[in-house]
């Protein structure tokens, strides 16, 4: 079966008239694809703000705009309204996926309590930090939910995170944050630069920051389930990591001979210049936990290295992957998330691996791919890693599905 983390039970609905439910206004969700970064930011806020009062507007945004420009219209616009987003290496919108635009989500305060708390200096960032950052962010909740004039029935809760995805904190920051959150479940998606590799940016507070990255914790009055979904299974080639930097992700040697030329072999493309597209479709996984979880490799260097998105230890078995239909793969899930959920999800809030996308646009998928999560109501961005738990991961698609309150 393919590697698929979604819920662990249902409500009873049978599982073929999940999608039969009758629509609902979804949650407010807008996209702009200007140019100009005011004009952007402009239609954004046209988009959002209809309707109910908003507690927060999340926001993606291409790399490609100029970030102090789009950064003080959009809290000119909102005003006392928080927003906070990244930059991405793609969009998610409504309409599917896209390239070069800004989409946003508005959370209304009828339906959603949310607290967020930055995350600077992640060079610097210790084990011992994580308590600091959820009491902060824990008593910007408390004092939230206090301060609301009409208690609403508590879903609970979920943290989404957003990082530098230039940073090489993911692993250590995610895991610390897991460990204190306890049984809050966590996802989130690491900021990308259409594919630059140079620099990423989380949005809080009026700025674009870098080396950083925002916390949010989401209190809701809806049903909703953070999941996550690869569409690989494991196969019999397996190889051992006998020489490796983790602490810059780079792979020197498999089975004791160069990384790229060794790797080539395995996945039976000995003599084939490595590309981006060859990396997506031939994934490694390791095994976790009783699971396996994508490693995915980010490019091979001059020394015949590979540099990889996630640290890699010596001694750590690979195991090459290969593919099934990711669509089908991604379908099977959303019935699941919406037998969690109680019918088809308002929104799903998406992080989808860049690679990924890469793979769907070799295999000549991505137009199918852009309809489904279009006709799922995803949004989201396209991410240099995701987030889930404990774990810092490649090629997977993390997320949260919110129903209808």
């Amino acid at each position: 079966m393919p590697l698929l983390s979604a819920p662990r039970h249902h409500n009873g609905t049978p599982m073929d008239s999940l999608f039969d439910a009758p629509t609902r206004p979804p949650l407010p969700r807008a996209v702009s694809m200007a140019e100009d970064a005011r004009t952007a930011a402009r239609e954004l806020y046209e988009g959002l703000r209809g309707g109910a009062e908003l507690e927060m507007a999340l926001v993606f945004c291409s790399a490609h705009y100029d970030q102090e420009e789009l950064a003080a219209a959009l809290a000119e616009l909102f005003g006392p309204i928080p927003v906070i987003g990244c930059t991405t290496a793609g969009e998610i919108t409504p309409f599917g996926y896209a390239a070069g635009s800004l989409v946003g989500i508005g959370f209304p305060k009828t339906d959603f309590t949310i607290a967020a708390q930055r995350i600077d200096d992640l060079d610097r960032f210790s084990i011992a930090e994580a308590p600091r950052v959820l009491r902060e962010v824990l008593a910007q909740r408390d004092a939230a939910l206090a301060a609301r004039a009409d208690a609403f029935r508590d879903y609970g809760c979920f943290a989404f995170l957003m990082i530098d995805g230039m940073s090489r904190a993911e692993e250590m920051v995610v895991s610390a944050l897991h460990s204190v959150l306890m049984d809050i479940p966590l996802f989130g998606g690491s900021a990308g630069d259409e594919l630059r590799f140079e620099r990423t940016f989380v949005l809080h507070e009026g700025r674009f920051h870098s080396n950083a990255a925002v916390l949010m914790l989401v209190t809701t009055a809806r049903r909703f389930v953070v999941f996550r979904t690869e569409h690989f299974v494991a196969s019999d080639a397996k190889m051992v990591v006998t020489g490796a930097d983790p602490q810059r992700r780079i792979v020197t040697e498999i089975n004791a001979e160069p990384a790229g030329r060794e790797y080539a072999r395995m996945v039976g493309l000995e003599g084939e210049p490595l590309t981006p597209m060859i990396f997506a479709a031939h994934p490694v996984v390791v095994r976790v936990g009783g699971e396996y979880h994508v490693r995915s490799i980010q490019k091979v260097n001059e020394d015949e290295s590979l540099t990889f998105y996630c640290a890699i230890d010596e001694g750590i078995v690979l195991t090459v992957a290969r593919g099934v239909d990711p669509v089908e793969n991604f379908e099977a899930m959303m019935l699941k998330l919406a037998a969690e959920v109680g019918g088809p999800p308002d929104l799903v809030l998406g992080c989808d691996c860049i690679l990924r996308r890469l793979e769907l646009e070799q295999r000549q998928l991505k137009h199918v791919m852009s309809a489904t999560l279009a006709r799922h109501n995803v949004v989201g961005f396209c991410a240099y890693g995701e987030q889930y738990n404990a774990m810092h991961v490649n090629q997977t698609f993390t997320g949260v599905a919110i129903g209808a309150r």
